[in-house]
C-alpha cells in the first residue's frame, strides 16, 4: 500500500471510529433516558455533535496511533453522564445501560453489512455507472466501518473499568464477591496498558489481539459471508 494510501485509510479509519464512538455514547444516555434517568438530555448530551462528546486523546489521538500502527483501532468518547438512582430497577437497568453502546455497535456493523453486500452484489451495475475507483472506495469504507464497529463493541465488553462489561458483571455480584471484585477494578487500567503494549512489545504475546480475532473477526467473516 503506497504511503498516500495508507495515510487516507489511517484518516477514514479515525473518522469512523469516532462516529461510531460517538453513536456508542449516545446510545448509553438515551437507554438511561428511557428507563428514567434525564441526566444526559439535560447536560446536551444526546447530540450528534461531536464537540460535545469528543475526547481530545481517547477520540482522536489514540485511534490516529492504532490506525497508523496497523493493528485493531478503537476508541473513546467523553462518557455519557447518567445517574443509576434515577432508574426505575437499577440492578437491572444498570445492565441494560451498559448494554446500549455495544448494542449500538453491533448495530451499526449490521447495516454496514448490508449495505456492504448490497453493493457488492450489484458491483457490475454499479461498475457501469461510475468505474472501478468510485467501487472499491465505497466498499472499503464500509469494510472499516463493519470492523471498527466490532471491535468497539467486543473491546467494551471486556469486564474490567471504565470499559463496559465492568458495569455489566457487577449487578449481578454480591457479598465478598462483589468487594473482590471492586478491589481488582483499582488495577483495571494497568492491567489493559499491560495487555495493549506491554506483552506485544515484549513478549510477543498479544492477548487482545487474540481475543478480538475470536470475537470481532469472527464475526467480521460471518457478516461478510467469508
Amino acid at each position: 500500500m503506497s504511503s498516500a494510501l495508507s495515510t487516507l485509510t489511517s484518516v477514514i479509519t479515525v473518522v469512523l471510529v469516532i462516529f461510531a464512538a460517538i453513536l456508542h455514547e449516545i446510545a448509553h444516555g438515551w437507554v438511561a433516558y428511557k428507563l428514567g434517568d434525564p441526566t444526559a438530555k439535560q447536560a446536551g448530551r444526546l447530540t450528534l455533535n461531536p464537540a460535545a462528546p469528543l475526547h481530545p486523546f481517547g477520540s482522536v489521538i489514540l485511534p490516529l496511533f492504532m490506525a497508523i500502527a496497523g493493528g485493531p483501532v478503537f476508541a473513546f468518547a467523553k462518557p455519557v453522564p447518567y445517574n443509576p438512582a434515577n432508574l426505575h430497577h437499577p440492578r437491572r437497568d444498570e445492565v441494560l445501560v451498559a448494554l446500549a453502546g455495544p448494542a449500538c455497535n453491533l448495530i451499526q456493523a449490521a447495516v454496514g453489512a448490508a449495505i456492504f453486500n448490497a453493493v457488492y452484489d450489484a458491483s457490475a451495475l454499479v461498475l457501469s455507472i461510475s468505474g472501478y475507483t468510485a467501487v472499491f472506495w465505497v466498499l472499503k469504507v464500509l469494510y472499516i466501518y463493519i470492523y471498527v464497529n466490532l471491535v468497539l463493541a467486543f473491546f467494551n465488553l471486556i469486564p474490567l473499568p471504565p470499559l463496559d462489561g465492568s458495569s455489566i458483571i457487577s449487578p449481578f455480584l454480591s457479598g465478598k464477591a462483589r468487594v473482590k471484585y471492586y478491589q481488582i477494578q483499582r488495577y483495571s487500567m494497568p492491567v489493559l496498558l499491560v495487555a495493549l503494549y506491554v506483552l506485544p512489545l515484549i513478549g510477543g504475546f498479544d492477548p487482545l489481539g487474540i481475543y478480538l480475532d475470536a470475537t470481532a473477526g469472527n464475526m467480521l467473516n460471518l457478516m461478510m459471508g467469508i
